[in-house]
């Protein structure tokens, strides 16, 4: 802590990065896009947080495990009073989200209870029941609930082995297009970048249930996205920051369209 005097506590940016787990080159880039900037300097020109500074970057964090991009996030606390209520809904909304990570660990340890009851066995645990364990460790169980999963999963099945095959080759044929709208500088604002947008969300519709349940799925997905790009994007066929920069690229093109 630095210091306290008649107006309250004030942090460093590097307490303030140490005590959230950011980074200062975080903070410093929240800084420079105005999403959040200290209150205070020293005579020095030293950064210094106030408490409401606090109270803002706790929006910010939790806006962002909620799925919404920075932008977003400047847009509604721009717009959002600074008082006990807002941050009451905003509290409840993380507290559903964490609701739900704590019904899928619940579900883990209860897959997980049922192993250890079978390792004793000569055989040794059930492969399928392996397998369920194994998709419940996975990034995309954390961020889709069970009920979520198996709409998902039906709508696969719907589309059958031939339609889920074509599907994925008609995905790659639209990533391979959104890298050479990118490596060739076409704008987000080009009526080409916002087609292919439009054809890549029909084409993600065909996985997701129709109304305000797919809306949560595609957020969920997007959260995932955002969250662990690097590691997603590693298990692809191409270089993962072409993938990252493609993502950002058309979720800019989807905000100008």
């Amino acid at each position: 802590m630095i210091g306290t005097d008649d107006a309250g506590r004030r942090w460093s940016i590097g307490e303030l990065a140490r005590a959230t787990g950011m980074t200062v080159r975080a903070l410093y880039h929240y800084d420079e896009i105005g999403l959040l900037r200290a209150s205070e300097r020293t005579p020095a020109g030293h950064r210094r947080y106030t408490e409401r500074d606090l109270r803002r970057l706790y929006r910010v964090r939790t806006l962002r495990t909620l799925g919404l991009s920075l932008e977003e996030i400047a847009g509604v606390l721009d717009g959002a009073a600074d008082d006990p209520e807002s941050m009451r809904h905003l509290l409840t909304a993380q507290l559903r989200r964490l609701d739900e990570h704590a019904e899928l660990i619940g579900m883990l340890r209860r897959r997980v209870r049922g192993l250890l009851r079978q390792a004793g066995d000569s055989s040794g645990p059930d492969p399928d029941r392996l397998m369920t364990a194994l998709e419940l460790m996975s990034v995309f169980e954390t961020y889709l609930t069970e009920e979520q999963r198996e709409r998902l999963a039906e709508r696969r099945a719907a589309l059958g082995g031939e339609g889920v095959e074509a599907a994925k080759h008609e995905w790659k044929g639209l990533v391979e297009e959104g890298l050479r709208l990118v490596e060739t500088g076409v704008p987000a604002e080009d009526e080409r970048a916002r087609d292919l947008v439009r054809r890549w969300d029909a084409l993600a519709g065909r996985f997701h249930p129709a109304g305000p349940e797919g809306e949560r799925t595609r957020a969920a997905a997007q959260r995932m996205w955002q969250d662990n790009s690097a590691e997603i994007g590693r298990s692809l066929p191409w270089p993962a920051e072409r993938i990252v920069g493609l993502v950002a690229y058309l979720a800019q093109a989807r905000h100008t369209g």
